[in-house]
């Protein structure tokens, strides 16, 4: 009701004075009549006094119609104050309300992160428990594996242990077996040497004893005169020629080759002497094997 005086000041002041002003002016009015009769001992004129109550009702009316207005403004004030009181204890209820829902839901919501904080320490207790089941699982795996593995060492050391013995036995049969081969090599070998040697200065004395001997003047002259029956001589060959020949034999007295290393004659006549050598090929047979040498060399002289 105060908030609305407040709010309504300035109507109700002017309502006010306007009363006052009516009802100074009804009096004002009475007290002029009043005095205008006694002094004239007359009784007021009817149209005046006619008059006078009809401005007397007006005011009255008006005054009236101004309680009125302002009584039906203060009920509306009055109202509108209630409403607004109504208003406010809605809105203090439904901000309560919503205070009430708010801490229900912060509550609720603290409650659920208490939940969920609780199940996550759940999680995590649950997945430090698994996280150490795992660990101790590996670590029983990781030493049953080293164990399986120092026993397959073990094992693989004995084998290899047992692989070296054998193959050092075999190496040990081996190095005896080679020794006993060579040692008897060597005694073989040495048994042939001798006996190459002592053939090799039998054939020596023999092909000595028949290199002095009338056989070999006698093999040497064959070689010459089948030479000398091979030669064609050629026109430029001089009267007392007397060349050296060296001839290159292989065993069955093919020649393979003949050089004429020193000769009195031309190139022609040197030339006709090694192909006659050629032609005469093979040479004959020594009367002796140890006559034969692969490489011999004799005097070319046809005119003797």
């Amino acid at each position: 009701m105060a908030g609305f005086i407040r709010e309504h000041s300035v109507p109700i002041v002017f309502s006010v004075l306007l009363h006052g002003l009516l009802a100074a002016a009804l009096a004002f009015s009475a007290l002029f009549s009043l005095q205008h009769a006694q002094v004239n001992g007359q009784p007021i004129p009817i149209d005046a006094v006619v008059v006078d109550s009809q401005v007397l009702h007006a005011a009255q009316r008006s005054l009236a119609e101004e309680r009125a207005s302002a009584a039906a403004a203060a009920a509306a004030a009055q109202a509108a104050a209630d409403a607004k009181q109504r208003e406010a204890a809605a809105a203090a209820a439904d901000e309560a309300a919503r205070a009430a829902a708010a801490a229900k839901a912060a509550e609720a919501e603290k409650a659920a992160e208490a939940e969920k904080a609780a199940e996550q320490q759940r999680s995590a207790d649950l997945k430090r428990i698994e996280d150490a089941k795992r660990v101790a699982d590996a670590k029983a795996a990781e030493e049953a594996r080293l164990a399986e593995e120092a026993k397959r060492a073990e094992a693989a050391r004995r084998a290899e242990e047992v692989k070296r013995a054998a193959e050092d036995a075999r190496r040990a049969a081996e190095a005896k077996e080679q020794e006993d081969a060579k040692r008897a090599a060597e005694q073989k070998a040495k048994a042939e040497r001798e006996a190459e040697l002592r053939r090799q200065m039998a054939d020596e004395e023999h092909a000595n004893a028949v290199q002095s001997s009338p056989l070999r003047d006698q093999y040497i002259a064959r070689l010459q005169a089948r030479i000398q029956n091979a030669w064609i001589r050629p026109p430029s060959a001089r009267v007392g020629l007397d060349c050296l020949v060296e001839v290159t034999q292989i065993p069955g007295g093919e020649v393979t080759q003949a050089q004429v290393t020193q000769c009195n004659g031309d190139a022609v006549t040197r030339e006709s002497i090694e192909n006659a050598v050629y032609r005469a090929s093979p040479l004959p047979s020594p009367p002796d094997p140890a006559l034969f040498s692969r490489t011999f060399a004799f005097h070319f002289h046809p005119d003797q």
